[in-house]
């Protein structure tokens, strides 16, 4: 049976996970997770050259293309069905599950004081903003997108503690202000914002 991408998902935050229908493949190969990897950062095609250059940069650009090349052979079929190729681009293919697209859409909302997000002011907002993005990933791309991911959501937990407090839920409040200070011990902004509840809750 064909699968559709909403049967599939690629988790950034936290460990690195591949899922179809529910179910976490671990017979990825390191190669062909870096690629899944790269492609669930974006949320467009991107040129073959690009991802090769960006993935192996240290290889010639023959070797670099060859590379890509193995990775994208070595998804099993199944694996396969997720990758939209084209002679000169790759992504992923439309309706993947991608955790860190919500996770920033997220972010953003609390973010925003025109929004209402009664339904974002519970645990399960703090518990995701307070996962880095592939933690153990050393590539230039991957910490590059781990930083920004970070100052995202370290605003969003300031965020999140100012509207909790708001809100009167003072101890969730406090958790997600805790949240930022343990992210970044050394920001006056998170600490600042922790005595604010701390006030409010008198």
């Amino acid at each position: 049976t064909a699968l559709t991408g909403s049967q599939c998902e690629v988790s950034l935050l936290g460990n690195f996970g591949f899922s179809i229908g529910g179910q976490l493949r671990q017979d990825l190969p390191h190669g062909s997770k870096r690629l899944l990897a790269f492609l669930a950062l974006s949320d467009r095609s991107i040129d073959r050259t690009a991802i090769s250059g960006a993935l192996w940069p240290e290889a010639s650009e023959e070797h670099a293309h060859a590379s890509l090349r193995s990775a994208l052979s070595r998804l099993n079929e199944t694996t396969r069905t997720v990758v939209r190729v084209t002679s000169q681009e790759v992504q992923l293919a439309q309706g993947v599950v991608v955790d860190l697209r919500d996770a920033r859409l997220l972010a953003h909302r609390l973010m925003n004081p025109g929004f209402s997000i009664e339904k974002d002011l519970n645990d399960r907002a703090i518990a995701v903003l307070s996962v880095d993005l592939l933690p153990d990933w050393y590539d230039a791309w991957a910490v590059t997108e781990s930083e920004e991911w970070r100052q995202l959501r370290l605003h969003a937990l300031d965020a999140l503690a100012e509207r909790l407090t708001a809100a009167g839920q003072f101890g969730d409040a406090i958790s997600a202000a805790l949240a930022a200070v343990r992210a970044e011990p050394l920001r006056e902004t998170a600490h600042a914002v922790l005595i604010r509840v701390y006030l409010a809750e008198g």
